[in-house]
């Protein structure tokens, strides 16, 4: 596995990343400091670790919508308790909580 370093919301991050997989993590990378980013110029909520959960939210959130032929996530399904039907959403906070770290677990 190589490692790549990583710019999100102005902080470095050296991640993991698969043989072959650079360009799918730059892009999943790129959507989450666009999504943190939009969240923190917004200028309600100033906490990197809050604005890291609703950035994962709404990606999970949007993320059905991306994904060809997915169902769509239950609303009742409890993120924080790491729903086992939605391995997608458990992929993304994983990727998450590896990201950040450094700031301690999102969930």
């Amino acid at each position: 596995m190589k490692q790549l370093e990583v710019q999100i919301m102005g902080q470095s991050y050296l991640l993991g990343c698969p043989e072959n997989g650079d360009a799918r993590m730059l892009d999943a990378v790129n959507r989450v400091d666009m999504a943190m980013c939009r969240i923190r110029d917004a200028g309600k909520i100033k906490a990197r670790d809050r604005i890291a959960v609703l950035a994962a939210l709404n990606l999970a959130f949007e993320l059905p919508e991306r994904t060809p032929g997915a169902a769509p996530v239950p609303a009742a399904a409890p993120a924080a308790a790491g729903n086992a039907e939605s391995p997608q959403l458990a992929a993304l906070l994983l990727r998450l909580d590896t990201a950040l770290g450094i700031d301690g677990r999102l969930l």
